[in-house]
């Protein structure tokens, strides 16, 4: 995906002139938003806020996050609105850029809450801001959705404020751990025969994904040849290929966002690195394929969500349907990022709770959130007492012939798995 450092245009709108509203286009010093909302509430408009990562190092996640968002309120806004006591009110996004810095999220939501006077909050991207935005959220008793922070550490604080629609980053390439069990059994070998290699960013999302697979792997027994980090800049992990290639694991994963997908997928083309099985966090939201086209082929790319799946609702439809949308209304995309579908899925437990709680009062909205059991084109979304999904599972899709196709669980598989891998450099 590109760098989008002119973040707005650098997809296309649905209707520039539509969008006008949602985007108030600020200049300096990072501010997309212009002048304070007055109100939670101004008029017929329901005010939602968001410091979200628009520059900076997860910029191009962030643009994917905020036309998920974008393109729910177009929707809801076009089916009527949000009715509440009778009443209809349309939605409205103000966004701040975080600049991908977690201190500067914080700022910014201080500012959404205390200056501009919004109430309801949309998460921002990546677990490591959201880490720094549920503090503020929670001193201000101020509800908020998030569909970007997947760490664990989101969820065991307590926090009565935060609800989060995505699945937990444990469960992100668990299954490509069992994966690899299930391979070498059927090819005559024990699972704790699989030998593991690891390299991942140094960041609470991609720790806890190790945390998950390390789990997974003491259940097998498998062995680790190879557990490394990677380097702030997420700019090279040459020297872990080298000793992947040296020492030839049977699975090698890979987390560190869009930038460190890169580097790998890169690297892996430069270094004609052959494993059997590699998984990878953010292979879409990278553009693994368009950017390095047949040595992506076989990569494991673990997904929130697939259009493939047969979830449904009275909003945007299927699955499908959603993934056809998405990409008539933005440029780009081959490939629907998850994280722009659960930034609509975010919005649409919005508008529910709303109209459940018939009020907007920000306790009686946050019990109306906390009560949220529903189906949407996303999936399942159910909080638990913490606040996470505890509703939707995680699926699985490998790279074949540049397309994404879902091969675990096997209940939700498309395809079968290419195994070994067959990439070519």
């Amino acid at each position: 995906m590109k760098s989008t450092n002119a973040p707005v245009k650098a997809r296309k709108t649905i209707g520039a002139r539509t969008f006008s509203g949602l985007v108030l286009a600020g200049a300096a010093a990072g501010l997309i938003a212009a002048g304070p909302a007055s109100a939670k509430i101004e008029g017929d408009t329901i005010i939602l806020g968001s410091a979200i990562s628009l520059t900076g190092k997860y910029s191009s996640n962030g643009v994917d996050t905020q036309n998920g968002y974008n393109l729910a309120v177009k929707k809801i806004n076009e089916m009527g609105g949000v009715t509440v006591n009778g009443k209809s009110y349309k939605l409205k996004v103000q966004y701040y850029d975080d600049e991908s810095t977690p201190a500067r999220t914080a700022q910014l939501l201080e500012r959404l809450i205390e200056q501009d006077g919004v109430q309801y909050i949309l998460g921002p991207y990546s677990s490591a801001t959201t880490i720094a935005a549920a503090p503020v959220t929670e001193k201000y008793q101020v509800p908020m959705i998030e569909a970007e922070g997947a760490s664990r550490a989101l969820f065991n604080k307590g926090y009565r404020y935060l609800f989060a629609v995505l699945s937990t980053s444990e469960q992100y390439l668990a299954s490509a751990v069992s994966l690899a069990a299930e391979v070498a059994e059927k090819n005559g070998k024990k699972a704790s025969d699989v030998r593991v290699a690891m390299v991942f960013e140094n960041d609470a999302f991609s720790q806890d994904v190790r945390a998950g697979v390390v789990e997974d792997m003491k259940k097998f027994g498998m062995q680790t040849v190879i557990d490394d980090k990677m380097p702030a800049d997420l700019s090279d992990i040459s020297a872990t290929l080298t000793k992947v290639k040296a020492l030839k694991p049977d699975l090698l994963v890979i987390s560190g966002h869009n930038k460190g997908a890169v580097t790998a997928a890169r690297q892996i083309k430069e270094l004609q690195v052959d494993v059997p099985m590699i998984a990878m966090t953010h292979c879409e939201g990278a553009k693994v394929v368009a950017q390095f086209g047949a040595a992506s082929d076989g990569f494991l790319c673990p997904t929130q969500w697939a259009e493939t799946l047969s979830y449904s609702d009275k909003y945007f439809g299927s699955a499908a349907d959603y993934d056809k949308l998405f990409k008539s209304s933005y440029d780009g995309y081959k490939n629907v990022p998850y994280q722009s579908a659960q930034a609509s899925a975010a919005v649409i437990v919005w508008k529910e709770a709303f109209e459940r709680a018939n009020s907007f009062d920000t306790d009686k909205v946050r019990d109306a959130i906390s009560a949220t059991d529903m189906e949407t084109f996303y999936g399942p979304i159910k909080f638990s007492e913490a606040g996470n999904n505890i509703a939707k599972p995680m699926v699985l899709r490998q790279i074949q012939g540049g397309e994404y196709k879902v091969v675990a669980p096997s209940k939700y598989a498309s395809d079968p798995l290419v195994w070994p891998r067959e990439a070519m450099y």
